[in-house]
């Protein structure tokens, strides 16, 4: 008799994993509370599907067991994924940091992932909420909204709690608790930080204006843009610290990452000494951006001549070093990613089963293994995806 396999969750890793089933001669069906596939896709990379990244390796992935995703990347690749983007002839261009983006819209994506659940004859049950699980020895009964499903195996591939306005619940950790599988604590990911009022009064009125910075905490430094916002700090650079960052915790942020002290910044002030220093100062920086930090009182409103060699030296300390503790993130609303998760440690890194309950897989960002911004998280769903495919050969 024809395994049945039940997959909840249309997104990357539950579409991609459906496809190669499918194909593989299973009889598979995938439930999704939503009206469409996709969704998350869909709104990825402003539209565009920030598909994968050219440089995938470990150390750009969260996860309480760094070592759980190597297995998985290294079967599965980057260039496993762009091979099949090509095969569909999907036009797509590299960004910063091996970022690859679609040239027209995340649709190709989806429609490819589509076709190729097409090709294996998968089945989709859409606005079907799965309101329980049991199991016995011989099959899964998965109460949903449409009836009962019985499957002989199921694969969770729920996402996380990131952008909750597309559906997104946290059914897939409720799955795991009930097989007794540990959930490691979620927080959002991937997401702008909120500040203070009295720093958030002054630094609201610089909303979109964006930097290059090099902003770092304790434990790691990320070079890119930060973004300024009515709400606070956003922008490549701070999406990827928040992940990293724990509450009270402050940030430095360096405004001049590209400039040193004896070699660009001296020599500027040198060439200027007869204008304020905020006129010196926006030759390098927006000028609304120092008058703000002259209202903050961190720059102080003289001329250049007036400072003394430590003064110079100062100036350039607290541009390069300005401390700041955000107020707390945006939450799940705006996050691109939920950290934590179901733990690794009670997953087979090989094949995705739950290693307490046999013929039960877990794949994607519902797993304990969060990516860097950048297409590392849609490489995890291709990649977990595949791994767990695999494991049905």
């Amino acid at each position: 008799m024809q395994t049945k396999i039940t997959i909840v969750g249309a997104g990357a890793a539950g579409l991609f994993c459906a496809g190669l089933l499918g194909q593989k001669g299973y009889d598979v069906t995938v439930i999704d509370n939503g009206k469409k596939v996709g969704r998350k896709i869909l709104m990825s990379g402003g539209g565009k599907c920030n598909f994968t990244n050219l440089n995938i390796e470990a150390k750009h992935y969260l996860s309480q067991n760094p070592h759980f995703c190597k297995s998985a990347l290294k079967r599965y690749t980057q260039w496993d994924f762009i091979h099949l983007v090509n095969q569909y002839h999907i036009a797509y261009h590299e960004k910063d940091h091996g970022q690859l983006f679609c040239d027209d819209s995340a649709q190709q994506i989806v429609n490819m992932l589509v076709k190729e659940c097409q090709k294996g004859g998968v089945s989709f049950m859409l606005q079907t909420q799965l309101n329980d699980i049991e199991s016995d020895t011989e099959k899964f009964k998965l109460h949903t909204s449409k009836g009962l499903i019985e499957s002989d195996k199921v694969i969770i591939a729920t996402g996380g709690l990131s952008m909750p306005a597309l559906g997104m619940t946290s059914v897939g950790y409720k799955i795991a608790e009930k097989f007794d599988l540990p959930v490691v604590a979620v927080k959002a990911g991937l997401v702008p930080f909120t500040l203070h009022k009295p720093l958030l009064e002054v630094l609201s009125t610089l909303s979109g204006i964006s930097v290059p910075v090099e902003v770092s905490n304790s434990k790691i430094c990320f070079k890119d843009n930060l973004l300024f916002t009515h709400r606070g700090l956003s922008g490549p650079a701070i999406l990827q610290i928040s992940s990293y960052w724990q509450t009270g915790e402050a940030i430095k942020i360096n405004l001049l990452p590209d400039r040193q002290f004896e070699t660009e910044f001296k020599p500027l002030l040198e060439a200027n000494r007869n204008q304020n220093i905020k006129n010196c100062l926006a030759q390098i920086l927006p000028k609304r951006l120092i008058e703000a930090l002259i209202q903050l009182n961190l720059v102080s409103d003289l001329t250049v001549k007036q400072l003394t060699p430590k003064q110079q030296q100062n100036l350039y300390d607290t541009l390069t070093q300005w401390s700041i503790v955000p107020n707390g993130t945006e939450g799940y609303r705006t996050a691109e990613v939920t950290l934590g998760g179901v733990g690794t440690d009670a997953l087979s890194s090989k094949t995705m089963e739950a290693k307490k309950q046999p013929n039960l897989y877990f794949i994607g960002e519902v797993v304990d293994v969060s990516g860097w911004l950048g297409g590392y998280n849609f490489q995890w769903a291709w990649s977990s995806a595949f791994a767990c495919a695999q494991a049905f050969d």
